[in-house]
């Protein structure tokens, strides 16, 4: 039976303007890094390029070779700059780094990743797909939202979570904000985009001491 991972994980669920507090288990995943506004930076379009072949060899080998087949997870991204208001009341792009991740099984081991990787180069003229990395990301408690609406709009939800919601519910940020793309942008209008927005987030020390 093939694994929908959207379904099964609970990291993958949000509701629309509701903000929910969980716990997110470490997860592995294939990333990418690099700098700019995704817009406009060729980089970006490039990880996108060299992540999704990567992606799905992975799961072939997956298939093929395990009998575990599964539906390749959504384009996910981590995002931070030296100042944060970039990402709402200043809003530059050009300031944001990323990093740029799709998920895979925890039963991926590092051979097939790195066969992946040597299948994928093997196909392209570019080079990015040697620099794709395998890692585990633990951010552990964890505040998110789905927002639906072009990604511009999101500046008065994160608003609300950095400035509100969070120090209000005697939290603190601690991780990079985490976006995860269930929409396809080339299929799906700017209006009804999914995306779940989270931030990583630790008790703060006062409430702590409560």
């Amino acid at each position: 039976m093939k694994v929908d991972f959207k379904k099964t994980l609970d990291a993958y669920s949000a509701r629309h303007n509701i903000f929910r507090t969980l716990v997110v288990p470490p997860l592995t995943y294939l990333m990418l890094d690099g700098h700019g506004d995704p817009n406009t930076a060729p980089e970006y379009a490039e990880a996108i390029g060299a992540l999704y072949p990567v992606a799905y060899a992975v799961k072939f080998a997956s298939k093929n070779d395990l009998e575990r087949d599964y539906v390749v997870p959504p384009l996910e991204a981590l995002w931070w700059a030296e100042n944060m208001t970039s990402f709402t009341t200043e809003r530059d792009k050009s300031e944001w780094n990323w990093t740029a991740m799709i998920m895979v099984p925890d039963w991926i081991d590092r051979p097939m990743f790195e066969a992946a990787v040597a299948t994928a180069a093997s196909k392209s003229n570019s080079d990015a797909s040697s620099r794709v990395r395998l890692e585990t990301l633990d951010e552990g408690l964890c505040v998110q939202t789905l927002h639906i609406g072009s990604y511009d709009d999101e500046t008065p939800v994160l608003d609300e979570l950095h400035h509100r919601y969070i120090p209000s519910s005697g939290l603190t940020m601690t991780g990079r904000h985490h976006e995860i793309y269930l929409s396809d942008p080339r299929r799906v209008e700017p209006a009804k985009l999914r995306t779940i927005l989270r931030q990583p987030v630790a008790h703060s020390a006062e409430s702590a001491s409560l």
